[in-house]
């Protein structure tokens, strides 16, 4: 005798098709943290990391890039649902030496959790966003993918190089998108 299929609860049901986002940008560079600023003199205060500057220019010219191709796009300006997926190169030292380099180690972890902190990554590229994609970065209320990844892992918006992939959606869009369907709405 079969066992009973697994009940699918009723807001997986009710959810409907998944809305593709507004918009998604790739980014090609190395993500760097909004980190703390540090106070030069006369009122003026400039980041403590010169990888920021970078990483946002990145961030603006590939938003930029995405927004010029779209012939009716407008600044988003309302509650936004934002997806963030950043990836990182692996250290050399999550592989073997010798004719065994290629591989990993045992040891080696699957997704990044040192620095840097996910949360200032969010903030930098958020900044980043501000008058390109959004009004104000105020108006993300909602995340619903935020993570760190190493490259090559053929998880869904994980790049080949280091970088991040950027999914925003209208969260109108998303009403009756239930959890866990949320979920499969980054994939899409």
């Amino acid at each position: 005798m079969n066992a009973p299929a697994p009940e699918v609860p009723a807001a997986t049901l009710a959810a409907g098709p998944r809305p593709k986002p507004a918009i998604t940008i790739t980014v090609v560079g190395l993500p760097a943290p909004q980190g703390s600023k540090r106070h030069v003199g006369k009122g003026v205060m400039v980041e403590s990391s010169k990888k920021v500057k970078p990483w946002r220019q990145d961030v603006k010219h590939a938003a930029l890039d995405v927004t010029g191709a779209l012939p009716d796009w407008t600044v988003l300006d309302g509650p936004l649902a934002v997806a963030m997926t950043f990836t990182f190169d692996r250290p050399k030292g999550h592989y073997r030496t010798g004719r065994n380099a290629h591989l990993l180690r045992d040891a080696a972890p699957s997704r990044p959790a040192g620095m840097p902190d996910l949360s200032k990554l969010a903030r930098s590229t958020e900044d980043a966003l501000t008058g390109v994609v959004w009004k104000d970065d105020a108006r993300v209320v909602e995340y619903m993918r935020l993570g760190k990844w190493y490259a090559g892992t053929g998880t869904a918006d994980v790049l080949a190089v280091p970088g991040c992939v950027i999914r925003v959606w209208p969260l109108t869009a998303l009403v009756g998108c239930q959890w866990p369907d949320r979920e499969a709405v980054t994939r899409r």
